[in-house]
């Protein structure tokens, strides 16, 4: 039999709004009824009715993560597994359930979006993705919803958002290369309308032009963030006549394919080709050589993600002045993939 507030009001000998202002931790029932009817509940095995608690309260304790593909695609990269980590671990601890929301498509993510904001079935939103001319940012942003964006919006300086520098961060990558004696670096690219990437090629372009070395658009190669694109890249690089000796890649999965790619050529890393990635996942410590990559704390985006997603949900961050905008240092991991000069590979 289920066990209602008015049975857990007769048990404490309170009226059943004291046990409702207990639930929702109203200030003027005292710290000595509220121990007694909570310790009462746990007792009788009650449990709250969120949905008749939402309606009173307007809040459902709830927030959603909006993924930008099939999590399938998504799932087969552990960035985002490790995102997800830290975004749903800062959640428990302050009380909030996650749900998740992908669409195949941009039109299917504002879908999912509006349908469970309006809704109400959760807060607020964090969108794991930045990309140029976003509906969903424009639809959350217009509509006074509390959204935290992982990434950089190229549109809104205004917006809350959470990110790595990642201009820096491919600078830093990129003169690591040319610090080891390398001229000739490439880059393998993610999809042109993700900030990420463009912010990413730009550090890159930055680093070469400040060093003076020749930038040639051959070097450069755009696919998505899976191990495909850098598997296909490598049959493009290896056949130029005049082929880079190292590579920036924009991602650790990524990188994976360029490996397995080099492998089936006959080549090696880094005796005939150096390589620095991004994200330092576990496995690219454990691959064969270990990768060079850039730490970008991805667990502590995820989590910051989430807690100002939260405050922002309560009204904590709405004043004048205060960061918008918060970014989790990076740090360069040096490995074997990256320890070869040119001169001793050639």
């Amino acid at each position: 039999m289920t066990v209602t507030i008015k049975d857990v009001a007769k048990r404490a000998g309170v009226s059943p709004s004291t046990v409702s202002r207990v639930l929702s931790g109203h200030p003027r029932i005292s710290v000595e009824t509220s121990r007694k009817v909570k310790s009462i509940m746990e007792e009788m095995g009650y449990h709250p009715n969120i949905m008749a608690k939402s309606l009173v309260s307007k809040t459902t304790n709830s927030i959603c993560i909006i993924l930008p593909k099939p999590a399938e695609e998504l799932f087969s990269n552990l960035f985002f597994m490790e995102l997800i980590r830290g975004i749903v671990t800062q959640a428990s601890r302050s009380g909030y359930d996650v749900l998740i929301s992908s669409g195949a498509t941009e039109k299917e993510e504002l879908e999912a979006v509006s349908r469970l904001l309006k809704g109400r079935r959760v807060d607020g939103a964090i969108l794991l993705y930045s990309r140029k001319d976003d509906t969903v940012i424009d639809f959350l942003k217009n509509n006074g919803y509390p959204f935290v964006l992982v990434g950089r919006s190229d549109k809104y300086d205004d917006i809350l958002s959470v990110d790595t520098d990642n201009l820096m961060a491919a600078y830093d990558a990129t003169n690591h290369l040319i610090s080891m004696g390398h001229k000739r670096i490439g880059f393998v690219s993610g999809p042109p309308n993700l900030i990420v990437s463009r912010d990413r090629l730009e550090g890159y372009r930055r680093a070469m032009e400040h060093n003076g070395l020749e930038l040639k658009s051959e070097w450069i190669v755009e696919g998505e963030f899976l191990q495909d694109s850098g598997y296909r890249a490598m049959s493009f690089f290896m056949n130029l006549p005049s082929r880079p000796t190292a590579l920036v890649v924009v991602d650790d999965i990524v990188s994976f394919g360029v490996l397995r790619g080099l492998s089936e050529l006959n080549y090696s890393v880094p005796a005939d080709l150096a390589l620095v990635s991004f994200n330092n996942i576990p496995l690219a410590e454990l691959s064969t050589p270990p990768i060079s990559s850039i730490d970008i704390g991805i667990y502590h985006l995820g989590y910051t993600a989430s807690q100002v997603l939260i405050q922002a949900i309560q009204k904590q961050n709405k004043e004048p002045g205060l960061t918008r905008r918060f970014i989790i240092p990076h740090r360069l991991i040096v490995r074997e993939s990256s320890m070869l000069s040119p001169a001793r590979s050639e």
